[in-house]
């Protein structure tokens, strides 16, 4: 049946855990709506009296149900006392199309850190002139179009990093209460069909960074991945990571599409934290001139064990 020609392949590599190959990267961006097929399927095998047909429509319908679910939140703080308050804010501002309005979101919400994707030159240089005063530091690639992108800081960084890729993906050690925190800006190609493999071979990169650190360590940024890619799931598994969202009972409020026809479908956009923190709160803010929600997260910076 054609109803379960895309639902069946894609759910079954979602739990063999893999991304395969084009176009299941893709389809697995939207997998809580292959419930749909997956169910009519069923529904039509059965009043069609084909049993075989309904129990494999009924194993992916359920099966899909599963991996859907939002993961379960985390329910116990880590240990340690806190040290810090620390609020976080990821953004992807699309070729620079929102820096004015992440600019007021900044001066409005007074975050410490600041983790900004597509920022162009001009971007990089109106956040880093309005901010410097309350985000003095910063590190960057500074490039145009899609490319740049800039990490702003409350806090001294040191042994500044740059993960090679397509776009920019600036990295640094902070200085928090006496702590040293590895901060990274994620930011790899989307999985389009044409470059499926540099995808992978990118988020792999930022995953092998990610399991180099043995202090607290905070990634965020656009991953162009959901919870649903296996390839965003070895980030988490590499760097002993968990998704601020999902703390938060939150891990499936998307981030994009936010502007167009469609609204926002699946969350790419992460702050990942290491077992040093613990999650206050997260919310997810509208971006005018992006095509993505910033993810604002306030997060306790947790005593060395």
């Amino acid at each position: 049946m054609l109803l379960l020609a895309v639902s069946a392949p894609v759910t079954a590599c979602r739990l063999l855990d893999t991304d395969a190959v084009t176009p299941v990267p893709q389809i697995l961006s939207v997998l809580p709506w292959l419930t749909v097929p997956a169910g009519l399927a069923a529904l039509l095998a059965a009043a069609a009296g084909r049993r075989a047909l309904c129990l494999l429509a009924a194993v992916t319908l359920a099966t899909t149900a599963w991996a859907s679910l939002p993961y379960p939140a985390r329910t116990t703080d880590p240990p340690g006392r806190p040290v810090a308050r620390i609020k976080v804010i990821a953004s992807n501002v699309e070729v620079g199309r929102g820096t004015d309005a992440l600019t007021g979101i900044v001066r409005r919400e007074h975050p410490q850190l600041v983790f900004v994707s597509e920022c162009d030159r001009a971007c990089g240089r109106t956040l880093t002139t309005a901010f410097a005063a309350e985000l003095p530091h910063h590190a960057a690639v500074e490039a145009d179009g899609s490319a740049g992108s800039v990490l702003l800081s409350a806090y001294p960084l040191a042994d500044r990093a740059t993960i090679p890729a397509t776009m920019g993906m600036p990295g640094a050690t902070a200085d928090i209460a006496g702590v040293p925190v590895r901060l990274q800006l994620a930011h790899p190609m989307p999985p389009l069909a044409h470059q499926v493999p540099l995808w992978k071979r990118e988020l792999r990169r930022i995953a092998d960074t990610a399991a180099r650190q043995t202090g607290p360590a905070l990634v965020a940024g656009d991953f162009n991945a959901s919870q649903d890619h296996a390839a965003l799931r070895a980030v988490l598994d590499a760097g002993r990571l968990h998704d601020a969202a999902r703390s938060a009972n939150a891990s499936r409020t998307p981030t994009w599409p936010s502007e167009g026809p469609l609204p926002p479908f699946v969350q790419i956009d992460h702050v990942l934290v290491s077992d040093d923190f613990s999650v206050r709160d997260v919310r997810f803010l509208d971006v005018t001139g992006s095509d993505h929600r910033a993810v604002l997260t306030d997060l306790d910076l947790r005593a060395p064990r």
